[in-house]
């Protein structure tokens, strides 16, 4: 069984370019011809030409295919960086198994330049192939999990253009062998851009899950992300708010370091639900740093309960967003 490796992975996506490229010539042949079609049909064949105009329109937009072996996708996301949107989705995606042993749940990370959970679950390695020349996803604490971090070093950089990027994504999202998942939980990179576009157009959301620190400046970009999947129909299922409070461990003095409820007042704004909060700890930051997530860690701690809660949230609100 071989291995898919960085070198091999850039020397497969740019063989892809190449096909798009000749495919989009391909195209553009067909548009003139069409346009020739049109100045020299016959007046009785208008309702013709219409049909044919629609079957060509059809073909450039993207039709959403489910991703074999998955029942449900969820994104986690957040309009900015810094705010433990990597954290929450690795820690959700354990507290939905914690909950419900019986769910299947597997782990996408979909940030292609910054990856993190390679590191969050304590996993490193080149992902073998199948014998139908998928990738094998790499598994810890019973989460099978796919990565750009698993096809290069630490410390290696990725240095590709959007085309790059957008087939390397698609790659993570349609030449993986899942096995049978429940759900898949993807860890998008921060902001609202081409790859968020991507994902969302391409495979069936059931929904999306927005983390925000209560700070201003982290609520703004985290009302752009809502309201970006709002426009392109994914279901918002709620806000977590993240870092939402600091406990002192010597005098338990609470300290709301970035503001007071933000998050959840800005769920209120949206008409979205909220989630559940997160605090501020450092038993989540040295069990992340350490590849040993809170959630499996110190299953019996406030932190983990906490991202238990959040987990059930979600669950209930997949529930309502499904029922007619």
């Amino acid at each position: 069984m071989s291995r898919l490796s960085y070198s091999k992975l850039s020397r497969l996506l740019r063989l892809d370019l190449l096909k798009t490229s000749a495919s989009a010539s391909d195209k553009k042949l067909g548009a003139s011809s069409f346009v020739h079609n049109k100045r020299c049909q016959a007046p009785g064949e208008a309702g013709t030409f219409q049909d044919r105009q629609r079957q060509l329109m059809s073909r450039g937009l993207p039709r959403k295919k489910h991703i074999s072996g998955v029942q449900q996708v969820i994104v986690v996301a957040s309009g900015k960086g810094g705010v433990g949107k990597s954290t929450t989705a690795v820690n959700l995606a354990l507290a939905l198994m914690a909950n419900d042993p019986s769910k299947s749940v597997g782990l996408l990370d979909a940030d292609v330049y910054g990856p993190s959970v390679p590191k969050l679950m304590n996993l490193r390695g080149n992902p073998e192939l199948s014998d139908s020349n998928r990738m094998i996803p790499l598994v810890n604490y019973g989460v099978p999990c796919m990565s750009m971090g698993f096809l290069v070093d630490d410390v290696s950089p990725i240095v590709w253009r959007g085309l790059m990027v957008m087939s390397a994504l698609d790659k993570l999202l349609r030449q993986v062998d899942w096995g049978s998942l429940d759900l898949l939980v993807v860890d998008m990179p921060p902001g609202t851009g081409d790859v968020q576009l991507s994902i969302t157009q391409n495979v069936p959301i059931a929904g999306a899950v927005i983390v925000s620190t209560p700070q201003d400046i982290a609520l703004l970009d985290a009302r752009r992300g809502a309201e970006m999947f709002k426009k392109v129909h994914v279901p918002v299922l709620g806000l977590v708010q993240n870092m939402s409070v600091f406990q002192c461990p010597n005098c338990l003095h609470q300290t709301h370091v970035f503001g007071a409820d933000g998050a959840r007042r800005l769920a209120e704004s949206l008409d979205v639900a909220f989630l559940g909060d997160v605090p501020l700890h450092l038993n989540i930051r040295e069990t992340s740093d350490s590849g040993q997530p809170v959630v499996v860690s110190a299953p019996d701690s406030p932190e983990a309960d906490a991202y238990r809660k959040v987990a059930s949230a979600v669950v209930q609100r997949l529930k309502d967003v499904s029922s007619p």
